[in-house]
């Protein structure tokens, strides 16, 4: 089963509050794939290992957009940052990716496949 990192939203996972997630790449996803959400997948160093975030969660719709043309406000709640608007979430994403505002993300929706702890 393909990982899944949630580095800046870990608690959000465990609390299972985050159901939409971003991201860079993952064009070819399909709604019903299973993902193991992890904390950290890439540059662990020597000796350290992947630690899983609860189950499996299943995708339910995967839809590629601009990333400044498709955050709502009930997104930003969705992504785990209730906080945010969509613009501090958009400056955020950019922040953390490295990239525009005008930059094709994959807007990920799922579903937890275990009840929440």
């Amino acid at each position: 089963m393909r990982h899944i990192s949630f580095a800046l939203t870990t608690d959000q996972v465990r609390t299972q509050t985050k159901t939409v997630t971003r991201r860079l790449g993952w064009k070819t996803l399909k709604p019903g794939t299973l993902l193991q959400p992890v904390v950290k997948s890439q540059g662990l160093k020597k000796g350290e290992t992947v630690e899983r975030i609860g189950g499996p969660i299943r995708v339910i719709d995967v839809v590629v957009e601009r990333l400044n043309g498709g955050v709502s406000q009930s997104d930003v709640w969705r992504e785990g940052f209730p906080q945010m608007s969509p613009e501090q979430f958009i400056d955020m994403f950019c922040h953390h990716n490295k990239c525009e505002r005008t930059a094709e993300i994959t807007r990920i929706h799922f579903e937890y496949m275990e009840a929440r702890p």
